[in-house]
């Protein structure tokens, strides 16, 4: 964003200035002392730990200024203090300042899956006519959408941004600070469940992106979601469905699949038909490409374009994307994020590809509630089922995906456990052999990147 004053800063937050030159320009912000760079306005955030203790932290790092909301200690002249009553608040309150400011085009992304293939795929596709801001990697929630924001350009004519919810009114709280022009929901899986309890839950927390968009925005709803439909049919405004049925706005079919190389399909737009390839092998990243379709279009974006867009997209790191390595490994890195949808996904795609062997290695799928043990469970016999040839089960919770898979059949010398990813890192090279089909995937907290950066390492790129 182009600098603001100190003393514009403070009025846009209603805050006081404590100490500092009221002219002093600041164009960066953070909120993670640890990140701080030089120049930074620092907002000291109350939560687990409080932003406050970590004031000078920030200050050493190179930060110029923080917003406070409780007394610190001394600190040197040339530091700049605002005092504000809630540091959160002030935070959004600046964000959603320069996006009324500026004034882009505003999409916002929720569902329980795809959330940010869809918000990539629809910035990559609008890039050649807008110039547009899209939030930084899963920075959803009511902190990093408000930190997305304050980068944001004059000139930048569309925001693309992922909005989530691990609590029921967060994603209300966040089309407050940004609401929506166009409200997309992906789809409404059993994620979450340790904080919402029920899938009737979680469509209620993803319906509050149409209650907070704008009076004319668009809905792009996935024409193929029971529960999306059923939140989406008292939306006021204009819609658009996407999915796989002839009743959607925007549909794929005549899927032809051309293995690690991708797909080709017809893509319907309304009246508007093409075949395109497609260069994702997962069928799931076609449903995340048609909401970003129709997002594109109710921005009215030539379908021309978005034909010529879809060829050139590109894989995310950590969201399913092909790495060929030495000894003709073929890894798939999906290590960012797991849970049984896309779990069970993923086992059934990879499934059908070509390979000598394939190795899953599965990491605890987090934030399941009551029923995560049947759920890993579950996983262990899609991995028995689909013929997996050896299973790598990491973490506590993963013993369970281990379990499932032996009472479905797979041998035991097929199948080992792993406390850490770090111990799966140490013993993976070993396990692996040539032209293995190698599939890494764990939910975040999981940290099974650390088994991809092993083989990477030990197995360097082709």
């Amino acid at each position: 964003m182009a600098e603001l004053r100190l003393d514009e800063i403070a009025i846009r937050m209603d805050g006081r200035i404590v100490q500092g030159d009221p002219s002093t320009l600041f164009g960066s912000f953070g909120i993670d002392s640890r990140l701080s760079r030089p120049g930074e306005l620092f907002f000291a955030i109350v939560a687990q730990r409080n932003g406050h203790d970590f004031v000078p932290d920030a200050f050493a790092k190179g930060a110029r200024g923080a917003v406070i909301s409780q007394d610190i200690g001394p600190v040197g002249p040339e530091h700049a203090l605002v005092r504000v009553p809630d540091t959160v608040r002030a935070l959004q309150t600046l964000a959603g300042s320069v996006l009324a400011e500026h004034d882009p085009k505003v999409i916002g992304i929720t569902g329980s899956i795809g959330k940010t293939t869809t918000k990539e795929f629809t910035a990559a596709l609008l890039s050649p006519r807008f110039k547009v801001l899209k939030s930084e990697g899963n920075f959803n929630n009511h902190l990093g959408l408000a930190l997305s924001l304050l980068k944001l350009q004059p000139e930048q004519q569309a925001a693309v941004l992922e909005m989530g919810a691990s609590s029921p009114g967060e994603i209300r709280t966040l089309t407050r600070i940004a609401p929506p022009d166009v409200a997309v929901i992906t789809n409404i899986n059993p994620v979450h469940l340790e904080f919402f309890h029920s899938l009737g839950a979680v469509a209620s927390a993803k319906k509050e992106i149409l209650d907070g968009a704008k009076e004319n925005a668009t809905a792009v709803l996935n024409g193929d979601d029971p529960l999306v439909q059923e939140i989406g049919r008292g939306w006021r405004g204009r819609r658009l469905t996407f999915g796989f049925s002839s009743a959607c706005d925007v549909r794929a079919s005549a899927v032809r699949k051309l293995g690690t190389d991708g797909m080709t399909f017809e893509l319907r737009l309304e009246d508007k038909t093409r075949r395109v390839r497609f260069p994702f092998f997962y069928e799931e990243y076609l449903a995340n490409l048609l909401a970003a379709v129709g997002a594109s279009h109710a921005l009215s974006l030539p379908f021309e374009v978005m034909i010529d867009g879809i060829p050139r997209l590109t894989p995310i790191s950590g969201r399913g994307g092909l790495i060929r390595l030495g000894r003709n490994l073929r890894l798939i890195d999906d290590s960012y994020n797991s849970n049984p949808k896309a779990l069970e996904a993923a086992l059934k795609g990879l499934a059908s590809l070509p390979a000598r062997r394939r190795v899953a290695v599965l990491g605890d799928m987090l934030e399941l509630g009551p029923k995560e043990a049947d759920f890993h469970r579950q996983a262990g016999r899609q991995v028995a089922e689909n013929g997996w040839s050896l299973l790598l089960a990491v973490g506590r919770l993963a013993q369970l995906i281990a379990e499932g898979a032996l009472a479905a059949g797979l041998p035991k010398t097929r199948v080992l456990t792993f406390a850490t990813s770090e111990e799966a890192a140490a013993r993976i090279s070993a396990l692996v052999e040539e032209d293995d089909l190698i599939l890494v995937k764990g939910s975040r907290g999981i940290r099974t990147e650390r088994v991809v950066e092993r083989l990477k390492d030990d197995f360097k790129e082709n």
